[in-house]
């Protein structure tokens, strides 16, 4: 704090001759806004000074809002994010979607005071208290965001090497400069008060989800011992022991796991020609085909991996990489990106939550140990090449990257239609894999290529990636349903 004080002195004197234009940028939030309007506030608030709505920017003050902002500082911060989530060890798939929820949700509560058509999502959760009385009078919501990222981050990205951490505060340095110019030290110091608080009330609360701060530091446990039968998964080395197999108690947002529907696997085949070895061998064929002699299917193989530590970002971090080009391309303002966000963040952390219970609750095996075992001794996945252990280590259905594809793409079906075209360039100028951009013309078509790539690159068999995008967008269309607007619009 006393660093980030030091820059605002600084960043003052060196701009106290210059125009104040950026204080017209700034919002009157819950404080000042009361006094003017008797103290009444009757826009959906549930729990006095602790919860719900924080007054927003709505009875006609002059100030600009968050929705007459661009979305800079978000897309700013989200692409640092992503390079930084990759070094995030032991974390991916399960606690990296926790994570990316609770980060968004810190952002998007940090600017509730200045939006006009979202409200706070704290009347729904009563262990997040974010008292309105903390609320500044005037705040600057993009230096608020920036001191907000960085607090969250540094908290929930774990495990990450010390010169990856120390990056968060020079970028927070970085976006202080650039968005602080013209602005009051007395705003500027009220705005990153009001992000770090923020932050802390969205940390406090993650940690009274006692089940998730547990696993995500033991995602390993010894304690548990799969079941075993015919066709179960199971694991042959300690490093692929059962991860995170305990995740369905975690807390989730929107829809619990035992709210989701689910349809049973195929029934489990070592016999030639029945619909479970069928599976095996079409994953047999597309794995070697598209080692061999169909470029296309290793390329879409190894573009939607997102399998490798260090190397690539997580399967959820990939969706917020979409939707940070999304943003972009449909020029979305603050408040609406902001709100998308939040309800991405959601998703896919529910979606993890419901397809870890479904997994530990069917145990189907992986298609490598089947088909070593019955078609082939010498098989090997085309994730060999990337990582050493050839199988994700959790069973194989439904597949999580096929609910995270889906429990995302309803999400963008929702904001921006189905029928849009869209070039995904999250790994452009990669090469160490295969990641130049890919287009589709619909979000099911991006979402389903994404499920089924799991085939090819011999990880998955076609009713894992089926029954994964049926859950995702059952998810989804929940999180859809979970109304932000205020209730006077």
């Amino acid at each position: 704090m006393n660093y980030v004080k030091f820059l605002i002195w600084i960043l003052c004197a060196t701009l106290v001759f210059q125009s104040c234009d950026k204080d017209e940028t700034l919002v009157e939030a819950f404080g000042a806004q009361s006094a003017s309007n008797g103290g009444n506030n009757n826009q959906g608030s549930h729990g006095g000074d602790n919860h719900g709505n924080h007054g927003g920017n709505n009875n006609g003050n002059q100030n600009q809002d968050v929705e007459d902002l661009t979305i800079e500082i978000l897309h700013n911060w989200t692409t640092h994010m992503l390079s930084l989530e990759q070094y995030t060890t032991g974390m991916r798939p399960n606690a990296s979607a926790r994570a990316l929820a609770y980060i968004n949700l810190a952002v998007y509560e940090t600017a509730v005071p200045g939006m006009r058509r979202l409200n706070s999502t704290t009347r729904d959760f009563d262990d997040l208290s974010i008292r309105r009385d903390q609320v500044p009078n005037q705040i600057n919501f993009e230096l608020a965001i920036n001191a907000t990222y960085a607090s969250v981050l540094d908290h929930f990205f774990i495990n990450l090497p010390q010169d990856k951490r120390a990056s968060i505060a020079d970028f927070e340095s970085t976006q202080l400069s650039a968005f602080g110019g013209g602005v009051s030290s007395n705003i500027i110091e009220a705005s990153v008060q009001w992000g770090r608080y923020v932050a802390d009330q969205i940390i406090a609360f993650s940690e009274t989800d006692e089940e998730a701060e547990r696993q995500i530091l033991n995602p390993q446990p010894n304690s548990y011992v799969p079941p075993t039968g015919a066709g179960f998964w199971t694991f042959s080395a300690d490093p692929e022991r059962a991860l995170f197999p305990y995740w369905e108690s975690v807390r989730t947002f929107v829809i619990s796991p035992y709210e989701t529907t689910t349809v049973a696997p195929k029934t489990y085949s070592s016999e030639e020609g029945s619909p479970y070895y069928d599976e095996m061998l079409e994953a047999y064929n597309e794995n070697n085909a598209a080692k061999t002699n169909d470029p296309e299917q290793l390329w879409i193989a190894e573009f939607w991996s997102d399998d490798v530590e260090n190397l690539m970002i997580s399967p959820p971090a990939r969706q917020f990489s979409i939707a940070n080009q999304m943003i972009q391309q449909f020029d979305l303002n603050l408040e609406e990106a902001l709100g998308m966000y939040v309800k991405l963040g959601f998703s896919l952390n529910d979606a993890a939550v419901a397809t870890w219970k479904y997994k530990y609750e069917y145990m189907v095996m992986r298609p490598s140990n089947y088909i070593r075992e019955f078609i082939d001794p010498d098989f090997q996945t085309n994730l060999y090449r990337l990582v050493y252990w050839p199988n994700p280590s959790f069973p194989g259905y439904p597949s999580g990257h096929s609910c995270f594809a889906s429990a995302a793409a309803g999400i963008f079906i929702d904001y921006f239609g189905n029928d849009t075209q869209f070039i995904d360039r999250t790994h452009e100028g990669r090469t160490e894999f295969q990641g130049a951009p890919r287009a589709w013309n619909t979000m099911r078509e991006m979402a389903a290529e994404n499920a089924y790539s799991r085939i090819p690159l011999g990880v998955h068999i076609r009713m894992d990636c089926t029954e994964g995008l049926r859950l995702g967008y059952e998810i989804s269309d929940a999180v859809n349903e979970y109304d932000l607007k205020r209730d006077h619009l």
